[in-house]
């Protein structure tokens, strides 16, 4: 079982919101799960441009870092990505990370994966910021196990216990297969939504069409 924790926040060492994905990553790794932690903030990663390349071919026109964390995610079986709260959304450095994954929207790439989502806040926000990347999550076509997170004003080594706590339901999640009713809905429309999608495009966004089909998806 791995787990890839990706940390958002700029702040380096001093980063709240790195506490927070490091006390899952402990987490999983008492559950006997490998744990690695990337500190997007460390990497070069360029914005998207919208080319549509990684929908015909699968890879990215830029040469920078993201490909490598990028296989890294894929081949992980849960993610854990933590941002703090900056004006109301994650940090530019989780956004661009995400804008450069559209390739997992269309995909589905994140199929049979879980993950969850840790934040931090000046003053509140962190609820708003968790619930986002966990919607994206399931987006991508992973299951949410849930959050963590905490406010300026409370207690860090709480959302700490929290996030420890997390980090085993996400190992126990992955270990036992858990469903999620509730976003199996969710599932179901991403995947008629950009099935059709793909189909009506399919001579040009060969690379995603043929991952369709392997998926049983889609038929040739």
């Amino acid at each position: 079982m791995k787990i890839l924790g990706i940390n958002g926040s700029p702040r380096g060492s001093q980063s709240q919101t790195l506490r927070l994905v490091e006390a899952v990553l402990k987490g999983v790794k008492v559950s006997g799960a490998e744990a690695e932690l990337a500190d997007l903030c460390k990497l070069r990663i360029e914005y998207c441009n919208a080319c549509g390349t990684c929908y015909k071919t699968g890879r990215c026109i830029h040469e920078d870092d993201f490909q490598e964390l990028y296989d890294k995610i894929l081949a992980s079986d849960g993610l854990v990505l933590g941002s703090p709260v900056y004006f109301g959304s994650v940090t530019a450095q989780m956004k661009t990370l995400i804008d450069r994954m559209s390739d997992s929207i269309h995909c589905q790439l994140l199929h049979g994966k879980y993950g969850c989502a840790v934040s931090t806040a000046g003053s509140q926000g962190h609820e708003e910021v968790t619930e986002y990347i966990n919607r994206i999550l399931v987006a991508m076509g992973a299951d949410a196990v849930g959050s963590a997170g905490a406010n300026m004003n409370e207690p860090l080594d709480v959302a700490e216990m929290e996030a420890f706590q997390l980090g085993r339901t996400l190992a126990e999640a992955i270990e036992t297969r858990r469903s999620y009713p509730e976003q199996e809905g969710v599932h179901e429309m991403m995947r008629a939504r950009f099935g059709k999608l793909v189909e009506m495009n399919k001579e040009e966004w060969t690379h995603e069409f043929a991952y369709w089909v392997t998926m049983g998806w889609l038929e040739e």
